[in-house]
């Protein structure tokens, strides 16, 4: 019985870390900073998709009983298996996730150590390095990085629980106004910012990790690896959600005497200089060096072994290389610039995801029918496209004023819910109706034989 319990601390631990990388430190404290005093209940939206949606994710992925992501998204349509997992790879890939590990480190450990008018090359020759690092370290997998994640981990959440501790028992200062985002609808402006932590994108490929290891563990049946499962993200929200909550009170108190910041990273550093002076401030950054190098390694491994699965003719270790140098080049775009190109592309992929979540759980009160799938995955995206393109700037006006009018809650980014519904029940009704027309064919050809 301890041998159980002590498995399912060491699960929940275990997510809560892949959960808990070091580009997740950044969003929080920047959310507090915007928020000022509309934090909660900006923070409570945050939990939703930053906690809430990636745990149910696992849990879908895990319920669902398949051994891998494209197997699990081609219930709706085999094509829409491969064009969705190569989207989300590229995602927690070499479009975002990686470039995003290079501008986190280089922010933390590198920028504030320099004058403010070094221009891009600073930022060019990091890049260089890290990625020729992480690049080195993906071409021959070693048991280091893992080693180095072990050791890592529990060091950098020591040093981070310590600066929230510390910041939370004696805040830097007072909330201020929130932002002119934060001013009204507080909660779903968090909804939305929990999207750029990716997490309910990664938590596809993370629940394949979680079931391999319960399996291992002795566990046979369906139910045993979902009840592991169940406790397990139990025990990896409520250390994610305190963490989260910590660290937006942190960022929402240092507004008054470190002014508005322009990301996380630099919240996080200014903050960690105030309380621990230079010395904090080179620890920190080299801890989240550290911790954002074996990310990127786990992230470059991961999408090469994808690619190179899908596309056998091209290696692995060329693959690594390409994504090395793609996700170096991207890094260079800057962290604010490159938070700001994510955001209408995850505004697109969010919805879809968290369809296919809830599809997941209600599949066996339609049938497991892929009309069902594939009529609310439809109208999902062609909602949730929009709203990609209002964050772009590319707005339609037509058709803004018809969904604002027509669709419930359009205007706060979840105007999509209403025609994920109706598109399940309309793919439900036309599954029935196809199935009526064939069945007395079915029952002629059975009387001719």
């Amino acid at each position: 019985m301890s041998q159980k319990i002590s498995f399912i601390l060491i699960l929940g631990f275990m997510l809560f870390a892949l959960f808990f990388g070091a580009g997740n430190l950044i969003f929080p404290p920047m959310l507090g900073q915007s928020a000022g005093t509309n934090v909660w209940i900006a923070n409570a939206g945050f939990l939703v998709t930053g906690v809430g949606l990636p745990l149910l994710g696992v849990t879908a992925f895990v319920f669902s009983g398949k051994d891998d992501l494209q197997s699990f998204a081609s219930r709706v349509h085999p094509l829409f298996g491969i064009v969705f997992t190569v989207v989300l790879y590229l995602a927690i890939g070499p479009f975002f996730a990686i470039p995003r590990a290079g501008n986190v480190s280089f922010v933390i450990g590198v920028k504030p150590f320099l004058s403010n008018h070094t221009g891009y090359i600073p930022l060019l020759i990091f890049t260089i390095i890290f990625f020729t690092i992480a690049c080195l370290l993906s071409l021959n997998p070693t048991k280091i990085v893992n080693i180095i994640g072990k050791i890592l981990t529990p060091i950098k959440l020591t040093f981070i629980g310590m600066l929230v501790v510390i910041a939370v028992i004696n805040p830097i200062g007072t909330f201020q106004a929130p932002s002119k985002d934060y001013t009204v609808n507080a909660f779903f402006k968090g909804f939305q910012e929990g999207y750029l932590t990716l997490d309910a994108l990664v938590a596809f490929v993370f629940g394949i990790i979680i079931v391999n290891a319960v399996k291992e563990k002795g566990a046979t049946t369906k139910k045993q690896i979902i009840n592991a499962c169940a406790k397990a993200t139990l025990i990896a929200a409520t250390l994610l959600a305190l963490v989260y909550t910590a660290l937006s009170y942190m960022g929402a108190s240092s507004v008054g005497k470190l002014g508005r910041l322009e990301n996380g990273a630099e919240v996080l550093s200014k903050v960690s200089d105030y309380y621990f002076g230079s010395y904090g401030e080179i620890i920190l950054g080299l801890l989240i060096t550290v911790a954002c190098l074996t990310t990127s390694v786990g992230l470059i491994t991961a999408c090469s072994s994808f690619f190179h699965k899908l596309i056998p003719g091209i290696s692995y270790k060329r693959l690594a290389i390409i994504l090395s140098v793609f996700s170096a080049i991207v890094a260079n775009i800057g962290l604010n610039e490159l938070i700001a190109i994510s955001i209408p592309v995850l505004q697109t992929l969010y919805p879809i995801a968290i369809d296919l979540i809830f599809l997941t759980f209600l599949q066996s009160t339609f049938g497991g029918r892929s009309e069902v799938y594939q009529g609310s995955l439809l109208l999902t995206f062609f909602v949730s496209v929009f709203d990609g393109l209002n964050t772009a700037g590319l707005k339609i006006e037509v058709i803004n004023n018809f969904f604002t009018r027509f669709l419930p809650m359009y205007s706060v980014g979840l105007g999509w819910i209403i025609p994920a519904l109706v598109g399940g029940i309309l793919g439900f009704i036309f599954s029935g109706l196809r199935k009526k027309k064939l069945w007395p064919r079915v029952i002629r050809l059975n009387n001719n034989k």
